[in-house]
């Protein structure tokens, strides 16, 4: 589907005008003819801004945007350039659930999901992802080129795009755990989950959703934060931005049209590159019943204990055992560190 030409809103270039004159006031007057829309139409944006958690002063001399109570917001006004493609909630059950909805109705590649807070964030295997104030969850539709049986691919983009982010963000590195999930200091800091339609053998469409503990208090100590690890809170707009920039320079560098042919050689080798436990002893296993977040405990199945190799071509696990090199899919399964 052709992406179509966007018109920015009244708010998106109210809030450019506004962020323009910085700590300056500006009439009313000026902001209408720059808009080219009627003083009317300029305070009736002010107040749609206001309500909308803005800190916009009204004085004798105009409207003055505070800098220092400009919010950390993820309003679709906030990128003009293609506001069409956001969506914002303050609170829905999962931004996964409402990018199928429009992927279902034919939205276009690109179309983002973003929410405040979620009541049923998902995770794998339709378990939880805790989704408190804070942080950031949102997911995105696209409609790749790509075979069913090589969706992974998509998967590890978008785990190393996260990894080079919140590795830059936080000042630490941040290492990837088989088969979705980012951590630092060995805590869980971000999150992602693919969820495909196929025609034939053909992805019809696909959505990516992303967790990452921001300025969030996190569910457990087995978790981490951004702005825990920095020591104060951080833009949450900033990260979303470094993140979808990061994602497409994965791309262009691993994404050559081999990309599309039974894996990619040079991806699987930069993801192994940005995991800590290669060569540490490991079990695949199936979570148990009442282990929401796919953390390895005594509820655990283990199918089989070895070193993890790494992942191949494809995104599968490879654990070597006494007598054997086994070859997972990610599936049910997770993979725990032992040592």
């Amino acid at each position: 589907m052709k992406e179509k030409k966007s018109e920015m809103s009244s708010k998106a270039k109210l809030l450019i005008q506004l962020r323009n004159y910085q700590e300056q006031p500006v009439s009313g007057t000026s902001l209408a003819k720059d808009l080219n829309i009627s003083r009317v139409a300029v305070w009736k944006t002010v107040q749609s801004l206001a309500e909308s958690g803005y800190s916009i002063e009204t004085s004798d001399n105009g409207y003055l945007l505070n800098p220092q109570k400009d919010n950390d917001f993820l309003y679709p006004w906030e990128f003009p350039e293609k506001e069409h493609l956001f969506y914002h909630y303050e609170k829905t059950g999962s931004t996964m659930d409402r990018a199928r909805e429009m992927a279902l109705r034919n939205a276009g590649c690109g179309c983002c999901f973003i929410a405040e807070k979620q009541n049923a964030g998902r995770g794998r295997n339709g378990r939880t992802w805790v989704s408190r104030q804070g942080g950031l969850y949102f997911s995105f539709l696209q409609r790749p080129n790509l075979a069913v049986a090589d969706y992974t691919l998509f998967s590890l983009i978008v785990q190393i795009a996260l990894a080079r982010s919140i590795s830059s963000i936080c000042g630490k590195n941040a290492f990837l755990r088989w088969p979705n999930d980012i951590y630092i200091n060995k805590r869980k800091i971000a999150g992602v989950i693919l969820e495909i339609s196929g025609e034939g053998d053909l992805i019809k469409w696909l959505s990516c959703g992303i967790g990452v503990n921001v300025n969030n208090v996190v569910p457990s100590g087995k978790a981490a934060s951004c702005s825990e690890i920095l020591g104060h809170s951080i833009s949450r707009k900033d990260v979303f931005i470094k993140i979808l920039n990061e994602i497409e320079n994965v791309k262009k560098t691993f994404c050559s049209n081999a990309f599309y042919s039974q894996g990619n050689c040079a991806l699987a080798a930069e993801w192994n590159s940005l995991t800590d436990c290669i060569g540490a002893k490991a079990a695949v296993f199936e979570p148990g019943n009442n282990n929401e977040d796919f953390y390895f405990d005594k509820t655990s199945k283990i199918l089989s204990r070895g070193i993890f190799q790494g992942i191949d071509p494809i995104g599968r696990c490879i654990l070597k055992t006494e007598d054997k090199t086994l070859i997972f899919n990610q599936g049910t399964v997770s993979l725990g560190i032992l040592n």
